[in-house]
């Protein structure tokens, strides 16, 4: 009985995965990616035609924008693309759904760009500078789970993928304002931990970086509750 159980529950599982893999990669993903890549190509090409010398700060701020772009699509334009295929009356009526799919869905968002992003460091490493791939790449994922995290709840409120879309755009506006004000505090979205401040000690530095990340963490996991939250009032969806 047991050995059924978990067999159904892995077929289950894997149908999830390969259902959220044709969501992930449907539709203008592919265009997003390719934007992402060639504006990060033109960005290196501007920056090695100025006689710029590249660095980890430099790779880190070329990839930020790039990094945001690949997580954009499926984060809001997700329950848009499930209310469009008719799919969400089946989720709703699947116990627990927002666990078994959400929850599957954006792991596999984020885990799917994180390996995105070894690639794009991979390519900086063999044409512009030599930086440690998993570190870049993961010092990346932090403003990505945060931003995607609360496009992903956005995406819960508004129902609508071009309304998310938009306020998504404003929020990044407001954030990039913000972010030379914030430059010196651990409240800027976009910090850059490679880029430390003029006449600021490397290990404060360190310290500012490090609470900025538990920030972002924090946010983030907090949109993603209120997320699956919001995806419990089903009465609102269907």
């Amino acid at each position: 009985m047991n050995t059924l159980k978990l067999k159904n529950t892995l077929n289950l599982i894997g149908k999830m995965i390969q259902y959220n893999f044709r969501i992930i990669f449907g539709g203008r993903f592919i265009w997003f990616l390719l934007s992402a890549f060639a504006f990060y190509v033109f960005i290196a090409i501007m920056a090695v035609w100025n006689g710029e010398l590249p660095d980890d700060e430099f790779v880190y701020g070329a990839l930020t924008f790039p990094a945001i772009l690949l997580i954009f699509y499926p984060m809001t334009f997700g329950i848009q693309n499930d209310l469009d295929a008719g799919i969400l009356e089946i989720l709703f009526g699947i116990p627990d759904y927002r666990y078994k799919v959400w929850l599957v869905r954006l792991v596999l968002v984020f885990v799917l760009v994180f390996f995105l992003l070894l690639g794009f460091a991979g390519v900086s490493s063999i044409f512009l500078t030599r930086v440690d791939l998993l570190e870049m790449s993961s010092q990346l994922m932090f403003p990505v789970f945060f931003l995607g995290s609360m496009a992903f709840m956005f995406s819960t409120i508004i129902k609508n993928g071009n309304g998310t879309a938009v306020v998504m755009v404003i929020f990044g506006v407001i954030f990039l304002v913000f972010a030379d004000a914030l430059e010196r505090t651990f409240w800027n979205v976009f910090l850059n931990p490679f880029n430390v401040p003029r006449r600021m000690n490397e290990v404060m530095w360190e310290g500012i970086a490090l609470k900025n990340r538990i920030f972002l963490v924090v946010g983030a996991l907090v949109f993603v509750l209120y997320g699956l939250f919001n995806l419990q009032k089903r009465e609102k969806f269907i």
